[in-house]
């Protein structure tokens, strides 16, 4: 299985759930903010990738 370039979120703001386009390469551990496809509202993302427990990709609202 190759890396995960993906994953499922779901949108603080408008409750969209979106396919986030992820960058393994990146680092293990990554945060940034982008914006929602659907509202266009920022968000703040923290990637993590663990080879013991998985992925984790956490959104929250990046105004607050």
């Amino acid at each position: 299985m190759g890396p995960i370039e993906s994953s499922e979120v779901i949108c603080p703001y408008c409750g969209e759930t979106i396919e986030h386009l992820l960058d393994p390469g990146g680092g293990e551990i990554q945060e940034y903010v982008e914006d929602c496809e659907v509202c266009c509202r920022p968000w703040s993302v923290r990637v993590r990738y663990d080879p013991e427990t998985g992925l984790d990709v956490r959104v929250e609202r990046a105004d607050e």
